[in-house]
């Protein structure tokens, strides 16, 4: 009987023992975690946390509007010339265009207001090839145009908690649309600016924006009890009004631009409903209507405007190319 009981009381000190080492295991490998995740947030900044969520989002996932700026090359490119509507000489039928996106930088400057705001002022400079396939002299042509086109956009940040860990500390306020402009190979507001966007939903005028700088358009996130960035649902009739000025007597060339496009969705092209000379050239207005698909992702995404010069498309020589753009935020809801 007492081999028996001290059997047992030897069984009982080993577990207790070994429930011990693991418990000491466990809240070890705890510390490690926290001392590794304190060393991260301890050598970066607020600033440098700030520029991180700017160049690589939040999220990751577009389920935050702090991943907007972090979006916006691959919303507005194309990967390369796709379908849309036909044109004249000297490309005498256009069959695909758009652009191929080689290389993007950006650079963040960011001020402080007091301790709990910090502005940050975006440009983000883009080069890469506008394509163009077409129809020249009978023959199929694929039209290479390198070009190089900077964006720019601001945004706040305010503070939501004072801890040692950046990440915890700040979230988006106020973010900008984006203004956008070719540098090279020409200069496109010396050709072709936009002045106003007007968008309906569903048959109601539902947001003015003014430019030409259309970074003065600015949303507060709902985070902080704003009106939150446009939001849209699936089947939304959308219709855009486009004011632009143009020095070009041709007809200019007016897009939008889906944000994350997949399932078909590329660019809508804009069908101009007047024009007016101006002193040197001439105001113009373009319309687009078009519904929200079921197959546009949800989330948040960049959604862009392009406005281009007749020559820029419908001229084969890669020094012609001027295009303006503009950029807007929207969420699609689930």
């Amino acid at each position: 009987m007492f081999n028996e009981i001290k059997s047992h009381k030897g069984y009982f000190l080993k577990r207790s023992k070994n429930l011990l080492i693991l418990s000491v295991s466990v809240l070890f490998m705890l510390y490690l975690s926290a001392c590794n995740e304190n060393s991260v947030d301890d050598n970066e900044t607020d600033d440098q946390f700030i520029t991180n969520v700017i160049n690589g989002g939040y999220s990751g996932l577009n389920g935050e509007d702090d991943d907007l700026m972090y979006s916006m090359v691959s919303d507005f490119q194309d990967d390369g010339p796709v379908g849309d509507f036909d044109g004249d000489t000297p490309v005498d039928s256009l069959l695909k265009w758009g652009r191929l996106v080689t290389g993007s930088s950006v650079t963040v400057t960011i001020t402080n207001e007091g301790d709990s705001i910090k502005n940050a002022d975006i440009t983000r400079t883009i080069t890469g090839n506008y394509v163009i396939v077409g129809v020249v002299s009978g023959i199929v042509d694929t039209i290479f145009k390198p070009y190089t086109q900077v964006f720019h956009r601001t945004a706040v940040f305010k503070r939501i908690n004072n801890t040692p860990h950046p990440r915890m500390n700040w979230r988006l306020y106020k973010v900008s649309m984006v203004d956008g402009r070719t540098t090279s190979p020409q200069n496109s507001d010396d050709y072709i600016q936009m002045q106003q966007i007007q968008v309906y939903k569903n048959g109601t005028l539902w947001n003015t924006f003014n430019g030409p700088d259309f970074t003065q358009n600015i949303f507060t996130t709902r985070k902080f009890d704003g009106a939150g960035i446009p939001e849209v649902n699936i089947g939304d009739q959308i219709k855009i009004v486009v004011t632009t000025y143009s020095a070009q007597s041709e007809q200019d060339i007016v897009a939008w631009h889906w944000g994350k496009r997949n399932f078909g969705f590329h660019r809508e092209p804009f069908a101009m409903t007047n024009q007016t000379p101006s002193g040197a050239g001439w105001m113009r207005t373009f319309e687009k209507t078009f519904n929200i698909g079921t197959h546009h992702l949800r989330g948040r995404f960049n959604g862009f405007i392009s406005a281009s010069t007749r020559k820029s498309l419908y001229d084969d020589s890669p020094v012609e190319f001027a295009s303006d753009a503009v950029g807007t935020p929207y969420r699609v809801l689930p």
